[in-house]
């Protein structure tokens, strides 16, 4: 990742603690908040990128000083339990981008994955022409504030301060390493909340890994079944397939600014830039 930064003409500034450990997180809470704040208000920094992520981003909340970090329009990058600081920023204005990570880059990628996140620094568009095209599962277009990221992070939203909210929006819909029936329970959470019905538009990425976790002790089900069961029925325009998140090869989406969806064509569109 750095070298990838650095050939583009970006400079690294490593935050304070980056390299701690503290039993199954990256360092206390305290150092961890300290570092992601302190890249907020450093005044040299243009973009604050995630190094991975993995559990830990909630108990960050009470620490960080949300209102303080969206006012710089920074730009800000990352995906998985990163998708807790997303939805709280985006809840006070500030686009953020679900996107690769420093570890993301640990393995190479299809040139487009690069191709896409290097746009999305330099402001351009983030869905290269190569990009491969989403499955159409219920037809129609949509207009609408991008807003969503990992399923189990956005349902733990729920009832916090900055929960997820769909209503008029196009939501985003990933996640990794979760059985089957947990995909189910989740779906089934923002439907019985009533905050999946009012959205413009749904975009599925895939389940990553979750195929692997069928049980066939309690009868298999693909997840791609209990998607279909869970939203189809909902008859919002929805695709299947489309490229982000814990998948091989994935795009930097732009959340929180507005994004046309054509399911028919299986394509997203951005209809206003990251950066004014």
């Amino acid at each position: 990742m750095q070298k990838i930064l650095e050939d583009a003409g970006y400079r690294i500034k490593l935050g304070e603690h980056v390299y701690a450990q503290h039993h199954y997180l990256a360092g206390t809470d305290e150092q961890r908040a300290s570092d992601l704040q302190a890249a907020f208000d450093d005044p040299d920094t243009q973009a604050v990128l995630c190094s991975r992520g993995g559990y830990g981003c909630a108990r960050l909340m009470p620490h960080l000083e949300f209102d303080r970090m969206a006012v710089p329009g920074k730009m800000f990058l990352g995906f998985s339990d990163i998708t807790t600081v997303h939805l709280a920023l985006n809840r006070r204005g500030l686009p953020t981008v679900h996107g690769p990570m420093a570890l993301s880059f640990s393995v190479e990628r299809e040139p487009w994955v690069y191709e896409s996140f290097l746009n999305v620094l330099k402001g351009e568009n983030p869905i290269p022409k190569d990009t491969p095209r989403a499955e159409t599962i219920v037809g129609g277009t949509a207009e609408g504030e991008v807003t969503g990221g990992c399923l189990c992070l956005v349902t733990d939203s729920v009832a916090t301060a900055d929960s997820f909210e769909a209503n008029g929006k196009i939501v985003l819909i990933e996640d990794v390493d979760e059985h089957p029936h947990r995909i189910d329970a989740m779906l089934t959470h923002l439907l019985n909340t009533g905050l999946i019905q009012g959205a413009a538009g749904i975009v599925i990425g895939e389940m990553t890994r979750t195929d692997e976790m069928e049980d066939a002790s309690i009868g298999r089900r693909p997840w791609r079944d209990i998607v279909l069961e869970r939203l189809e029925p909902l008859g919002i325009p929805m695709v299947f397939g489309f490229p982000f998140g814990h998948q091989k090869n994935m795009l930097s989406l732009p959340l929180g600014i507005r994004a046309g969806l054509d399911a028919d064509a299986g394509t997203l569109t951005y209809l206003e830039p990251l950066c004014s």
